[in-house]
């Protein structure tokens, strides 16, 4: 098992493929909390994310056996994929199912979509929106990704940065400038949309 440890998620995809289950158990021990804690903020509902979390790996498994699963991307993005489109078609089939008459006196006239702080579909393109920045951040220059990574998800000053780094406070500002620039040119050239 130590072995599967070091292994990339794509050469545990194959090796499962192959036929080592343990390859898969590896996939699911690095990737079930991430892959939880993602259907549960959409879902909100422990017993329903724990349906969810199941089938989002059997369909996993049902795929990489049929030799479907293509590595084009990573395989975290994949799996959350997956986990995405079945909340999607359950809220769907909630939604067909649940279809009910204003004119019932118990149902609450403020229980309204426009009225909701949010719907799956917006907490899933929310997360989308943070995993494409994430994907951004990493690519930039290194000096640039430690100013924004302390600004933006360390919440520090300019001045702490500056004095954590050895910079100038001016220096802080020019990189995390030049960072915001970065990402805007490269989410252009991948046709990425940062905002709702």
């Amino acid at each position: 098992m130590q072995i599967l440890d070091k292994l990339t998620d794509e050469q545990l995809v194959a090796s499962y493929a192959d036929g080592n289950n343990d390859a898969f158990d590896t996939l699911l021990l690095r990737h079930k909390s991430r892959l939880f804690g993602f259907i549960m903020q959409m879902v909100k509902d422990k017993d329903i994310a724990d349906d969810i979390f199941q089938e989002t790996f059997v369909k996993a498994i049902m795929t990489i056996k049929q030799g479907r699963y293509n590595d084009l991307g990573k395989f975290s993005a994949w799996i959350c994929r997956i986990a995405r489109n079945l909340i999607i078609d359950g809220f769907r089939q909630e939604k067909t199912e649940g279809a009910i008459s204003t004119d019932n006196a118990d149902i609450d006239i403020l229980n309204r979509k426009e009225l909701a702080e949010g719907t799956v579909e917006d907490a899933i393109i929310d997360f989308q929106i943070e995993e494409d920045v994430r994907r951004l951040v990493e690519e930039l220059p290194e000096v640039q990704k430690e100013v924004l990574v302390m600004r933006y998800y360390k919440n520090l000053s300019f001045k702490e940065i500056a004095d954590i780094t050895g910079v100038s406070i001016n220096t802080a500002l020019g990189r995390m400038r030049y960072a915001i620039l970065n990402m805007r040119r490269l989410a252009k050239e991948k046709n990425i949309v940062l905002s709702r």
